[in-house]
């Protein structure tokens, strides 16, 4: 079992865990992910990992609720107990020392992904922008931490109520304006890290997406996972979760998320009118 030894609600719907995990927290490294199972009957789900302490033995995790198991997380105290966590599983990201700036973007959830390869980036000697973008303001999640791990943090809300008024790529584009940017990685919804994706094309600046895609098992077995990378079958789960967003076949990601959304509304119909501000 694995003892939630910290929580805490950081905007609508979301909260950062503190999970014991100390086999997974000694050698996991930026970009990789565990496999999380709430109890017996539950599914298990990809969770991105957002830092980790090697010797107090856990990992930080963000939930943002959205389907059910992610909603159950979302009720879940400090002392509580998941039945399954398995990790640190994918590879590593792509990352080294560069010859120019390297531009980190999250979108929603995404933010805290970024953290830990923001900390790698930098201790590799590079210099660090990142990005954090959400609908509003009160749907910001960690880029408090991010700032403290980058150079310069840009914020963008698609309201205009902090930050740049628009989307990440507005920040993106002004950092390219403005710096030499020699690598990037974007985090987050698919259609935004398709857009990252075409502005570096033309400039052939090295791009990599960390794939979302619908997950079982986590290791390689049962093949859910597949994407479709220089045109060649991947699977996110052990090939990833980062690929050549220049490679990847975006849209076939996008048809492939939706094949269950029948059955994930069925499932979450528990918390329709459930009030989560009491959470």
């Amino acid at each position: 079992m694995y003892k939630i030894l910290k929580r805490k609600v950081i905007a609508a719907k979301t909260v950062m865990l503190h999970v014991e995990a100390p086999a997974v927290a000694k050698s996991i490294q930026q970009g990789q992910f565990i496999m999380l199972k709430l109890n017996e009957y539950g599914e298990r789900i990809p969770i991105s990992i957002s830092g980790w302490n090697r010797e107090e033995g856990w990992l930080r995790i963000v939930i943002m609720g959205a389907g059910r198991t992610s909603n159950e997380i979302l009720l879940m105290q400090e002392g509580d107990e998941f039945e399954s966590l398995v990790g640190p599983l994918g590879t590593p990201s792509h990352v080294g020392k560069f010859d120019g700036t390297c531009v980190l973007l999250g979108g929603g959830y995404g933010a805290g992904a970024i953290i830990p390869v923001a900390q790698k980036l930098k201790e590799l000697g590079n210099r660090v922008i990142g990005v954090v973008g959400a609908r509003n303001k009160d749907l910001l999640v960690m880029h408090n931490e991010l700032k403290e791990e980058v150079d310069a943090l840009y914020i963008t809300t698609n309201d205009g109520s902090e930050g740049i008024k628009g989307f990440v790529t507005n920040a993106l584009s002004s950092i390219m304006e403005k710096e030499n940017v020699a690598w990037v990685m974007g985090v987050g919804p698919v259609p935004m890290m398709k857009a990252i994706a075409d502005m570096t094309r033309a400039d052939k600046i090295p791009t990599y997406a960390s794939l979302n895609a619908i997950m079982v098992d986590g290791t390689g077995m049962c093949g859910a996972c597949r994407v479709t990378v220089g045109g060649e079958t991947k699977f996110a789960c052990i090939h990833g979760p980062d690929f050549n967003a220049h490679e990847t076949n975006f849209e076939e990601l996008m048809l492939r998320q939706g094949a269950y959304k029948e059955p994930e509304a069925i499932a979450n119909e528990k918390f329709k009118d459930f009030d989560f501000s009491k959470i």
